[in-house]
């Protein structure tokens, strides 16, 4: 009999020595609760674990409530060597080694006879350090963002397992653990680790997934609260969560440089009535006036997003210093949020958010590009 994905999963975990968990660029809440969950599981297993994402250092403080793990990394830079390779058969090498100059590292080899024949060398990349990645929240590859873009080739050469539940997902996993009825990958997570080894539930674990389910749910009040979501709830709670103490650090209190610079950006907003879209642009001098950063852009859109139930899209721009101009856009309704996407194929969806970027020397012009695509169209879906 053929083993489910859970239980291939399952099987993978126990195999596993240095696994690699892999977040998008712009993660939910839930994903990175999910993953620190992930995380701390392993590492009461034994295992070397590694949790890495573009915008992992700052999205972590959002959850710093929680346990979190030892090693968190913005990029996997080194995750792999290179071997250059010299065949002895013909003449052996008496000594090596290197030299590190400004621009460049230079080895020199001392060669038994004569001068060496460069038909001898070979260059070969080794295998990478991880032997599992496990990918949380992604809808695609390319939602990981630049760490997928340095390394495409880890997506071949160790096994993967994808973890998500929105119904966009493009099953890139050799294991696929997509859940679309699931209320958050929390919920998809507590289960399976619970089944492997229920004696390392421990309570910062069963915090972390908990966590994750408040977060997605909105802490029980959107309409992908299920019955199921409940009951592990309770279960997470019965294991030693605080609800009340997460529901406070998630809702109750908002950091500063958020509340300012959602105010500069609402000072600024704009109204298309026929896409029924707001936008706003989001200079440097804001996130410095603000103390922010762009990874509290997501944050912003979505306070947005719940203050305007008349539009159908909302989206922010805001500049780089490559001549590119970057966006995120929310939506309503998956609806709307397809519609946008259809027009935006260049753009990266991320769970309820799209990320995109365009060659641009300024946010005019990124706004004409941008208004210039929609403007001659019917506006988006109404909102379910």
């Amino acid at each position: 009999m053929s083993l489910t994905p859970a239980q291939q999963f399952q099987d993978l975990l126990k195999k596993t020595a240095t696994p690699l968990i892999l977040l998008p660029s712009y993660p939910s809440r839930d994903a990175v609760a999910s993953a620190y969950a992930l995380a701390l599981f392993l590492k009461n297993t034994g295992k070397s674990v590694t949790l890495a994402g573009e915008h992992i250092t700052t999205d972590k403080e959002a959850l710093a409530f929680l346990v979190q793990p030892e090693n968190i990394l913005a990029s996997i830079a080194g995750a792999r060597d290179f071997v250059l390779s010299f065949n002895t058969t013909r003449n052996k090498i008496l000594n090596v080694r290197t030299e590190t100059a400004a621009e460049e590292v230079r080895v020199y080899l001392t060669p038994e006879n004569g001068s060496i024949d460069p038909r001898d060398f070979s260059f070969i990349p080794a295998k990478f350090k991880f032997d599992l990645a496990i990918v949380i929240g992604a809808t695609d590859k390319e939602s990981l963002g630049k760490i997928y873009e340095d390394n495409p080739d880890i997506f071949y050469e160790i096994p993967i397992v994808n973890i998500d539940n929105h119904p966009e997902n493009e099953l890139f996993g050799q294991v696929n653990l997509v859940d679309i009825t699931a209320s958050s990958n929390a919920e998809i997570l507590a289960e399976i680790l619970e089944k492997a080894t229920p004696s390392l539930f421990t309570e910062a674990l069963c915090e972390c997934l908990l966590a994750g389910i408040i977060s997605a749910t909105e802490s029980f009040q959107k309409k992908n609260t299920t019955p199921k979501a409940l009951q592990l709830a309770s279960h997470l709670m019965d294991k030693g969560a605080d609800q009340q103490k997460i529901v406070r650090a998630l809702y109750k209190n908002q950091p500063l440089h958020l509340l300012k610079l959602w105010g500069r950006v609402m000072a600024g907003v704009k109204w298309n009535e026929n896409l029924k879209l707001i936008w706003a642009f989001v200079t440097i001098e804001d996130l410095v006036q603000a103390r922010a950063t762009v990874i509290d852009l997501p944050q912003v859109l979505e306070k947005i997003k719940s203050n305007y139930s008349s539009a159908h899209l909302f989206m922010i721009l805001h500049p780089e210093t490559n001549g590119l101009v970057r966006g995120i856009v929310k939506a309503h309704s998956g609806e709307a949020l397809a519609f946008f996407a259809e027009r935006f194929k260049e753009g990266a969806i991320h769970g309820d958010m799209i990320s995109f970027a365009l060659p641009a020397g300024s946010l005019d012009e990124a706004e004409r590009v941008i208004l210039g695509r929609l403007q001659n169209i019917s506006a988006p879906p109404e909102k379910a």
